[in-house]
């Protein structure tokens, strides 16, 4: 009996440990819409994956729905807390109306060997984008910002500038970051026809290593891009 109880503790201990210590996928963001796109235009997206587990990860497959592609991401091996890019492309020659679409991660996650992203997109005709002519238009000069080498336990900051670039009054609906490490601070959520605003993005890197890749996303009311996603990166060195 005590070799029986002691042999299923051994089995449940090493289950455990495994999950402890072996790879484990994440996407961020895991959906994305595109809002409105004209048909007949080619709209793209960079997603990141990060090995969140213990173990090395191994991206074995990437494959996208029809209407869409996917490119392999620039690494397929990932060390524990590292990260690579992910570009997916839409090209809605020939739609119209709202389109959902998936791309399919295939790895050696144990607990998530297929993992689903999705992103959405609604095809307009060319005709409907006279309604947008006194619409809000967010624009950032710059949407990635790469601090290179950071001591670990060291607060870096940077500020990510915008512009409202339409016709009418721009409204930022929210403000995320992938993380709590990453702290985002808007200006102004009302920003006029013409005018800028700002958000300041500080990343802590207290218990990091290596290579680390934040996103902040960005809603607003502009009706094109109604999502806007920010990188920061960072190489944080140990002590």
């Amino acid at each position: 009996m005590f070799s029986k109880a002691f042999f299923y503790v051994i089995i449940v201990s090493s289950v455990s440990l495994a999950q402890i210590v072996g790879p484990k996928i994440s996407v961020q963001p895991m959906k994305y819409d595109f809002g409105n796109i004209v048909q007949g235009e080619k709209v793209s997206h960079i997603f990141t994956i990060t090995n969140t587990g213990g173990a090395e990860l191994l991206i074995k497959d990437v494959r996208a729905s029809c209407g869409c592609t996917a490119a392999n991401p620039e690494k397929n091996k990932l060390a524990p807390n590292e990260s690579t890019e992910l570009k997916v492309e839409f090209n809605s020659a020939y739609k119209s109306g709202k389109q959902i679409k998936y791309v399919y991660i295939e790895s050696n996650d144990p607990e998530n060997k297929q993992l689903k992203i999705q992103f959405d997109g609604n095809v307009i005709l060319k005709t409907d984008t006279t309604k947008k002519a006194s619409a809000p238009k967010i624009y950032f000069p710059e949407n990635e910002h790469d601090f290179g080498k950071v001591k670990e336990g060291k607060s870096v900051d940077f500020t990510f500038k915008f512009m409202n670039k339409g016709n009418s009054l721009l409204e930022i609906k929210s403000v995320n970051t992938s993380c709590g490490c990453t702290a985002a601070v808007l200006s102004d959520k009302k920003i006029n026809p013409g005018k800028e605003g700002s958000i300041r993005v500080e990343f802590d890197s207290t218990h990091k290593s290596g290579e680390v890749i934040r996103t902040i996303a960005v809603t607003s009311n502009d009706p094109e891009e109604p999502n806007k996603i920010l990188i920061i990166k960072a190489d944080v060195q140990k002590n």
